[in-house]
């Protein structure tokens, strides 16, 4: 990863620069994930989107960092560290798992301070904000989380066989679940934007029910989208989501699939 490929400190990352895209699509990663694990959708949008990653603290270049353990002080900071890199340009958000719910909370900050929240909100793999369900994997010894990373399919095993890349993973796992597993549930928040949910029906995290209950939290338009798969789903319909995206913005139907 190169310099050119940061935007706002060590925030963000912009692997494909678009400078003359319309639109800016703002990734927010799952838990233990980080900017990297965007790159692909990236590319695939490259042609459209101007796309930043969102970097927390804990991993990668910003491994030395403490992760942050508490979700609303993390979307504080993401707020402000996308405030500072705005260029004008209407904002979209992408959340997967964990990353859902923190683009929804940096999403309630735009919309509580300047009154506009993002053009749109994608939130991937996640119960909405009111059905969070809590949890206690962050509590567990290194095997139980290790379990839970398999369960999920979403951790190359040769970083959980490998006793340093193990550590790395599990340092910036515990902490975000830490963050997310604690985080209250939200009621009564709505944002004046239209959301897009897209799930696996095969997802531990979520069901289709919880997922349905975004629509509770837009004024706008909601719409959502379930692949056969699991809790990565995504991993396996690369071309599928980045044409709910790119439609999506443009203000076309989804394609068909």
């Amino acid at each position: 990863m190169t310099g050119a490929t940061r935007s706002e400190g060590q925030w963000t990352h912009r692997f494909h620069p678009r400078d003359d895209s319309d639109f800016r699509l703002v990734c927010f990663p799952h838990a233990g994930g980080s900017a990297s694990y965007y790159h692909a959708l990236s590319e695939a949008l490259s042609p459209h989107l101007d796309t930043l990653a969102v970097q927390y603290p804990g991993r990668q270049d910003r491994r030395a960092e403490g992760c942050v353990h508490n979700l609303a002080h993390l979307a504080d900071l993401t707020y402000a560290a996308l405030r500072r890199c705005e260029d004008g340009r209407p904002t979209v958000f992408f959340g997967h798992s964990m990353g859902s719910i923190l683009a929804f909370e940096v999403a309630r900050r735009y919309q509580d301070d300047t009154g506009a929240p993002p053009a749109r909100l994608f939130a991937s793999g996640y119960p909405a904000p009111s059905r969070l369900r809590g949890g206690t994997v962050h509590r567990r010894d290194d095997d139980g989380i290790v379990d839970e990373l398999r369960s999920v399919n979403g951790t190359d095993p040769v970083w959980l066989e490998n006793r340093h890349l193990r550590a790395a993973v599990l340092h910036a796992v515990r902490g975000d679940y830490t963050a997310i597993e604690t985080h209250p549930r939200v009621t009564g928040v709505r944002l004046d934007c239209p959301i897009t949910v897209l799930i696996g029906d095969d997802d531990p995290h979520t069901t289709v029910a919880e997922a349905e209950a975004w629509g509770e939290h837009t004024t706008g338009e909601f719409s959502l989208h379930v692949f056969r798969g699991g809790h990565f789903y995504l991993d396996q319909y690369g071309r599928e989501v980045t044409g709910i995206i790119s439609a999506a913005v443009r203000g076309e139907p989804a394609p068909e699939r």
